[in-house]
């Protein structure tokens, strides 16, 4: 209720309304005389009672949403809290949703006043995206405050200069109470009432007739620099004081007007998220505000369920390794190449759209001139092959371009697995140089001198061939291939038979040749049986053996005794070393390599004429017959001549003529001698 008050002035009376008192009187003394309640109300009192009966209006708590309630006496007062407003805090400011249904919302407020060099910025905010512009304060010469989200953080800038942005995410679908605070001297950023960040800054003068952006700015482009328009929920915006009002303007209130407003709408509801079945695999879709999870079947993953962990379902044989590619699968390993039978071939599936720029493998090999991978189509080709045990690059593709020829620094023919990658140094580039990088060691790597095309030619109708130049051609590979990769895409060993799942990458080369490769990696027996000697043990060096021999052995079989004459192997005889072998010098009536051997000495005697073979110590002796003389009785006995008489007897044999005269012998030819 309200009364009335007399003033006076020198002009007349003036009739003031005031508020008149609610409550309670006590010890009322007009005149020093005390009046009491029963003489006043004697006075036709109007709303007086006996007593001081009360009772607390803010004990029932009529304020909602944590309003602060002011007990009045015979009524109350709520405080509300942003964004809550009416007589019980029970009602709301109106939301402005942006970006419904993925549309470019924005709306345009004038300032009406000049609000100097102490700014302050307000909002509720709800949102799911990580990007997006909020809000922009600009004159007719420059945007100097700008806020946005930047990878779910909120982002404030003045004057394109001083920035701060804020620790915490606000991209999670719940309601963030944002503040920007500028002053003289700094600018300040604020969370939920958590103080982000401050800066030093230049002065900030906001003046009448400025703009207000908000959700984006009129030009799509202007936008997208700051992520694009916003999509979410705003909420009891704020410049100061003065309350920006999108919907069922309140005129009791002071609020910057509305200029322009496009596709905002009211209230804050969320898009069912889940009409578009976005979870992918069986997944299940869940809607949340503005936003959807799914819950993806066992080994998929991903906010999708997009990504199948394809390797976990064990799609490949067991002897290959499974590797999960950007879309689907493929089963890596090893095959061996034993002659032209095993060359394999490849052709692209024709929905190859990658750039093809590089190659990459592994080998294993001890043939010194093999072909690796072959392919041409009309003047162009390549060859990735060994010779004279270094590995080549050849190539020839794209107008003008010249022909690539490039070999590595060491060679790659000795048995041991050797990795190769041959990439365009600018595969972006029409032509460009070669490197070859061998076993990793890019310090070694070697680049072409000349420039050459990619290898795109080989995306559809030409037969890529791994292993040799052809099943009738030669240069055939003895050896061993890991999965051999052009521009990424795998050429595979497997056929779809052969695997467990389907292949669901787009871009594949199919292996057109009808014989399946030998899988992984084998060698001949080199070691059965073993080709080492005298106690040599073998080792298996994959196509290769080399022996370990016993002591006092050496030689690539251990067919050689390191000292040829330690073991004495002259049994009747004496040992010389002659180079690494030896020699024996026999004792007589022995024989053989090691004088093993004893001989008769009488078996291939040449006593002639019946004469009888005597054995002797080392050698024999003829026994003639009568008639016969001799070492070897190979000479007739002729008549003896006797001359003399019995005191001087002289005999000539051979029928030499004995004389009387001197007694001596006069020989037939052929004879010598005195007798």
């Amino acid at each position: 209720s309200t009364g009335h008050e007399l003033v006076m002035l020198n002009e007349g009376v003036v009739l003031v309304t005031v508020p008149a008192f609610i409550g309670c009187l006590q010890d009322i003394f007009v005149n020093s005389q005390l009046v009491v309640p029963e003489e006043w109300l004697s006075d036709s009192a109007v709303n007086m009672t006996i007593g001081c009966s009360h009772r607390d209006r803010c004990q029932d708590s009529p304020c909602q949403n944590r309003g602060q309630c002011t007990n009045l006496w015979q009524s109350y007062q709520c405080r509300c809290p942003r964004p809550y407003e009416g007589q019980d805090c029970a009602e709301e400011y109106e939301t402005a949703r942006f970006g419904n249904e993925d549309s470019q919302s924005y709306a345009v407020f004038t300032i009406t006043d000049d609000a100097g060099s102490d700014i302050t910025v307000s909002l509720f905010l709800r949102t799911h995206r990580h990007a997006g512009l909020l809000l922009v304060l600009a004159n007719s010469t420059s945007q100097y405050l700008r806020l946005w989200l930047d990878k779910g953080r909120v982002r404030v800038q003045l004057h394109n200069f001083e920035t701060l942005t804020s620790e915490s995410f606000i991209n999670d679908g719940d309601i963030h109470f944002v503040s920007v605070v500028v002053d003289r001297e700094h600018l300040v950023l604020y969370v939920a009432n958590q103080k982000q960040g401050s800066v030093e800054v230049r002065t900030v003068d906001s003046q009448m007739g400025d703009v207000v952006y908000v959700g984006g700015l009129a030009e799509q482009k202007a936008s997208s620099a700051f992520g694009g328009y916003f999509k979410g929920c705003i909420q009891d915006l704020r410049i100061n004081s003065e309350r920006l009002q999108f919907f069922r303007l309140d005129t009791t209130v002071t609020s910057y007007p509305l200029v322009l407003m496009a596709n905002v709408t009211a209230g804050c509801a969320g898009v069912d998220s889940c009409s578009r079945n976005p979870c992918q695999n069986g997944g299940m879709c869940y809607s949340m505000w503005d936003d959807f999870t799914c819950t993806c079947p066992h080994n998929t993953a991903g906010r999708r369920c997009e990504k199948v962990k394809w390797c976990e379902l064990a799609p490949c044989p067991a002897k290959a390794e499974c590797r999960t590619l950007n879309q689907g699968y493929e089963c890596f390993s090893s095959a061996t190449f034993l002659d032209n039978s095993s060359v394999l071939s490849y052709r692209g599936n024709g929905r190859i759209q990658r750039g093809l720029a590089s190659i990459t493998a592994s080998l294993r090999t001890r043939k010194r001139h093999v072909a690796i991978l072959h392919a041409e189509r009309g003047p162009e080709f390549v060859t990735v092959s060994v010779q004279h045990g270094l590995l080549f690059l050849e190539l020839q593709s794209g107008e003008g371009s010249s022909t690539v020829s490039l070999s590595s620094r060491v060679g790659v023919s000795d048995g041991d697995w050797h990795s190769v990658h041959l990439f365009m140094v600018t595969p972006w580039a029409e032509v460009s140089r070669w490197t070859l990088v061998l076993d990793e060691e890019v310090d070694e790597a070697a680049s072409s001198n000349s420039e050459g095309g990619n290898l795109d030619f080989l995306r559809e109708g030409v037969d890529i061939q791994l292993g040799g130049l052809g099943p009738k051609a030669g240069w055939s590979l003895e050896g061993c291939l890991g999965t051999v990769e052009v521009g990424g895409i795998a050429l595979p060993y497997y056929s779809p038979l052969e695997v467990n799942l389907p292949r669901i990458q787009e871009e594949q080369f199919l292996r057109t040749s009808p014989n399946p490769p030998r899988s992984g990696c084998s060698g001949g027996p080199v070691c059965q049986p073993s080709p080492c000697m005298n106690g040599g043990s073998c080792q298996d060096l994959w196509n290769l053996f080399n022996c370990s021999c016993e002591e006092g052995w050496t030689a690539r079989r251990c067919e050689r005794n390191t000292d040829t004459c330690a073991s004495n192997p002259c049994i009747h005889g004496n040992c010389s070393i002659q180079g690494l072998a030896y020699e024996c010098a026999c004792e007589f009536g022995y024989t053989g390599v090691d004088c093993e051997e004893e001989v008769d000495v009488c078996e291939n005697h040449l006593c002639a004429h019946g004469g009888t073979c005597l054995h002797g110590v080392d050698k024999y002796a003829c026994l003639c017959a009568e008639n016969y003389t001799g070492p070897y009785c190979n000479r007739p006995k002729l008549p003896v001549s006797v001359c003399g008489d019995a005191a001087r007897n002289y005999i000539c044999f051979n029928a030499g003529n004995c004389t009387e005269r001197d007694l001596s012998c006069d020989c037939l030819p052929g004879f010598t001698g005195h007798r």
